[in-house]
């Protein structure tokens, strides 16, 4: 696929408002015999996972590690999503590809899983209609992308699991480091075309102080 607008080096994330990682796995004929699975399960094999970027628990606060005494510490790690961080999550993307989506999150046990299915349902339902939307525990997407991957076409998922269900899916074909991933932005203003920003798959994130910029909402 094609991706939009820019390709750059390493930009300030804040100033191209970059808030989401493209993360493809394709199956090449050549490393089809080098995938663990079978050939015939990963043949043709052709997946984007969109992995939220800024926000979850690599950003959240608080973030620390605490002494208790006695030789005991505590370490905290805050998983933390807003509405809008959810809703810019790009279902357009699939409308050049198959048509379908598969959301997945751990709302069985998570907060914001729970808000990230009930952001993703409603942002599909007003204006993604045409979408196959699907919704799936991050876990279940794990076993799947291992089990039978060619059911997926678009994956979008929060930063944690984006970040460990994109490194299953390009080991099961071999790609792993040998694809570009891409950051994604919000759409020109003039243009309405996407910023893009490719970068190396070992690409660091941006600091913490650059994450969960808030949009700016008329008075």
């Amino acid at each position: 696929m094609a991706f939009p607008t820019i390709a750059v080096l390493r930009p300030d994330f804040c100033v191209l408002e970059l808030f989401a990682n493209l993360r493809p796995t394709i199956c090449y004929p050549a490393l089809a015999a080098s995938s663990s699975l079978k050939p015939d399960v990963v043949e043709g094999l052709d997946i984007l996972i969109v992995r939220e970027l800024t926000g979850g628990v690599y950003f959240g606060e608080p973030k620390e590690i605490t002494d208790l005494g006695n030789g005991q510490k505590r370490a905290v790690d805050t998983q933390v999503y807003d509405t809008f961080e959810i809703e810019r999550i790009a279902f357009d993307l699939a409308r050049n590809r198959k048509n379908k989506v598969c959301s997945m999150e751990k709302r069985n046990v998570m907060k914001s899983g729970f808000l990230w299915n009930e952001v993703v349902t409603a942002v599909h339902d007003a204006e993604f209609k045409d979408v196959e939307l699907s919704h799936m525990l991050a876990d279940a997407g794990g076993m799947q992308l291992v089990r039978q991957p060619k059911q997926f076409d678009v994956i979008v998922t929060d930063n944690l699991f984006g970040d460990l269900l994109s490194d299953i899916a390009a080991m099961l074909t071999g790609s792993l480091g040998m694809l570009l991933s891409a950051s994604l932005g919000a759409p020109d203003a003039k243009t309405g075309m996407r910023k893009a920003m490719y970068e190396p798959r070992c690409a660091a994130p941006p600091p913490i102080s650059q994450a969960r910029v808030p949009p700016t909402r008329s008075p």
